[in-house]
Formats: C-alpha cells, structure tokens, sequence
C-alpha cells in the first residue's frame, strides 16, 4: 500500500468514525471529537465539511453548549452499529417479519435481509440464540420461523433455487422452485416461485413449508407477474373450487374497507363502480358473501348464479310468508321486489335496512 492509498482510506475511515460519533450523541464539543479520532480540532472541521458535501446536515453552533450536532434530512444516512446494536436490530426484526406484527413484517424483512449482507459471521449464532427467546401474543398474521423467511429471502435475494416440503393432498412432497418475492398478506407469509416440476407459477404458504434450504444453483429471471396481485387473487379466488365476479354499485375504496384482502380481490372500474372477485366452496357461500355488503350489484360470471340469486330470492319469499304475518308480509314484497334481469343475471338490489 502506497502512502496515498493509505491517506485516503484513513481519512474514509476516520469520517465514517465521526459519522457515527454523531449519531451516538445529540452534540459533541470540537474538542471531544477531536480527543476520539486522535486529530486536531481543524482535521475535525474538515471532516465535517466532508460530510456536509456527502448531504449530512451537521451544524455548527457557538458558546456553552455548543458543538457539533447531526440534524434530520431528506434521506436516511447509513446507520453506523457495534455488535451490541447489530444484535439487538436483527433480534428486533426477526421478531417482526415471524411474529404477528401485520403491519410491519414485511418491511421488517426487507430491512433483515439488507442487515444480513453485513452482520459479521460472529455475531449470527448470538443473533439466532436470543430470537428463540422473543414471542407475541395476540393477533396478526400466522407465526412463522424467522429462520425459514431468512432462508427465503436469501434465495430471493441471490437467484437461487430452494427446495422445502409441503403437503399436496394427504401426502407431503418435495417441491424444488425458483424463488421471487415474499408477500405478506394481513394473515400470512406467501413465496411467490416458479415450480419447476409443474413448469408454471405458484404461491406457497409458508407456515406449511417444512425441512427449508437455498441450493447454490443460480436461475436466469424470468417475466415476473406482479407479485402481490398474483398471490392474492390465489388466496382469494383460484383456492376454492368455484370462483364468482360481481359489479357492486359502490366504490372500491368503500369495498375494499368491507372486505379483507385475502377474502376478495376489489378492482376499480370508475369512481361510483367495482368489480369484486372472490371464491369459495359453494354459489350459496358467494351469495351471501356479496349480499352481506349491503350495495346493489350484478352477477358478471358465472351465469349459474344468476340462477341461484333467483333460487335464494323465492326461498326467503316462503319463510317470510311462512313464519309472520302483517308486517312479515310487507318484508316478502320487498323481497318479491329485488330487480332481476331477463337472463337471471342482472341487477339485485338488497332490501333497505331501517324501513
């Protein structure tokens, strides 16, 4: 190493060590950085500047109580942590992405796998020792092993096949995948993957996955559909055996507040419209699923259930006349009164609630 490569990369170091002097406290005295970094109080002013022109707003004040002081700006600078802070990050975040944290986990993920290119090897074995010690309680989504999403991510990260079990059926098979995305939904962790042995597209639960590893067999990426989209309309619709759309008179801001996303896929189609997909075991199910929304709406496929909007329709006419009398008479006509199109498919408006 000559003596100007060594200058550079002492003088790279050295500001890197102010840079997180700063962070550790809300002001530091000239001369106190000076005595951590072993330079003169003039060196220090220097490397300030260095900052300052990287885009670090550090500012300078006078008189008692004055000194040097890391200010906010418009965007994040590296966060600078020793092994104890790195420890305690990474537990907190493997806390996060496995735990019940709906709102946080995936972005705890993302910000795990960006600490993992840097934690020293040292520090993995303490990180998963103390995670086993961390648990929630509550709601959000189902508790995965933050080691099975670390392994994912990885191989999401580095295009790389995986390999797990999963159950298919009443058997559990091996399934070797291209991995792309993690998706988390208000419930669960998903893999979006390409399957090799099926040649196609599927989304994975992870909480069914068992005996998880990475391989070192790169892929080349292919097209990705959207990843979000694709795992949900999975979730929601391509599960069940019988999958239903509906144009419901209101917005899709109002449905999609109705309706969990992992029950339903709400696409916009104008300001006072949407369109609504879902699935499930039974016509009867989707029906009511629908109906339960309290918007008018039309069956857009399949056209049998038009056919069972017509058969619920005569159904609950009969109990009505069945069980009262006076006002339940008045309940049936509005019943008798919900518009049906000539194909059984058309408009069907609910009754009125309150009258």
């Amino acid at each position: 190493m000559d003596v100007a490569s060594g200058d550079v990369r002492s003088t790279t170091e050295r500001v890197l060590t102010l840079l997180g002097l700063l962070q550790q406290r809300q002001v530091w005295t000239g001369p106190e950085l000076a005595d951590w970094l072993g330079v003169t109080p003039r060196t220090v002013r220097r490397d300030v500047e260095r900052l300052r022109t990287l885009g670090y707003p550090v500012h300078a004040s006078q008189g008692v109580g004055g000194g040097y002081r890391l200010g906010p700006g418009r965007d994040l600078p590296p966060l600078l942590l020793d092994d104890e802070e790195a420890i305690a990050t990474a537990v907190s975040l493997l806390a996060g992405a496995g735990g019940g944290v709906a709102s946080a986990g995936d972005a705890a993920l993302r910000a795990l796998t960006k600490l993992d290119r840097v934690l020293p090897t040292r520090l993995r074995h303490e990180v998963r020792a103390l995670s086993g010690s961390v648990e929630s309680f509550g709601g959000g989504r189902t508790p995965v092993d933050p080691e099975v999403l670390m392994t994912l991510a990885r191989a999401c990260r580095d295009e790389v096949e995986a390999g797990f079990d999963y159950p298919s059926g009443s058997e559990v098979r091996r399934r070797r995948v291209e991995s792309y995305r993690l998706v988390a939904s208000d419930r669960r962790w998903y893999l979006l993957a390409y399957d090799l042995e099926r040649d196609d597209w599927r989304s994975f639960r992870v909480d069914r996955m068992t005996d998880v590893s990475a391989r070192t067999w790169r892929f080349r990426p292919r097209p990705t559909p959207d990843a979000a989209t694709y795992v949900q309309e999975g979730v929601a619709s391509r599960a069940y055996p019988l999958q239903a759309r509906f144009l419901v008179h209101a917005s899709a801001d109002t449905v999609r507040a109705q309706i969990p996303a992992s029950a339903a896929v709400v696409r916009r189609r104008g300001s006072e419209l949407c369109e609504v997909l879902s699935g499930a075991g039974s016509l009867d199910f989707l029906l009511m699923h629908v109906l339960l929304l309290g918007h008018d709406f039309e069956v857009l496929d399949p056209p049998e259930l038009g056919s069972a909007v017509a058969r619920w329709r005569r159904d609950c006419c009969r109990l009505v006349q069945r069980s009262l009398l006076g006002d339940g008479e008045a309940l049936a006509g509005r019943i008798r009164s919900f518009s049906m199109g000539p194909d059984r498919t058309g408009r069907l408006r609910p009754p009125v609630r309150g009258r």
